[in-house]
């Protein structure tokens, strides 16, 4: 199990923050050679399934993930997603935790990421490289900017 999480404060309201969070399709811009599709119909909700196809031409692999906890903020309150990763590589669950916060909000993301057929002896390689990928996906989805 290769455990991480990725706090970010942004100037951002809750609600545009977890907008711009949830926009799964725009996740792609953030992580090379990666597309995302959304194969069930919107909006967003407990079931919705999205593929990430990570990869050059036909090689590659499927990130499938499940939306299995949906709980969008509410009158600027806090905003919760948890997604499983059902894919023949990419194995886990993701977080991902909106709350307010002085002068904006704080998003949480944090992960269990697994790959297939991996000995356990390299999960401290997969947690710092998704730690690196997603950390870098989370500031480019929400203009992060280093002391903000």
């Amino acid at each position: 199990m290769a455990l991480f999480r990725i706090e970010r404060r942004t100037p951002l309201s809750v609600d545009e923050a977890w907008r711009r969070l949830t926009v799964w399709e725009d996740h792609a811009a953030q992580v090379p050679l990666t597309r995302i599709t959304v194969t069930t119909p919107p909006p967003t909700a407990a079931g919705t399934v999205l593929v990430a196809r990570t990869g050059l031409g036909r090689l590659g692999f499927d990130d499938r993930m499940e939306v299995v906890a949906w709980d969008p903020p509410e009158r600027g309150g806090s905003g919760h997603c948890r997604l499983e990763k059902r894919g023949a590589v990419v194995l886990g669950w993701a977080e991902i935790d909106v709350r307010p916060a002085p002068g904006g909000a704080v998003v949480v993301w944090t992960e269990d990421l697994r790959l297939r057929g991996l000995p356990r002896a390299l999960d401290g390689v997969i947690e710092r490289a998704g730690r690196l990928v997603f950390g870098r996906a989370v500031k480019g989805l929400i203009g992060y900017r280093p002391g903000r």
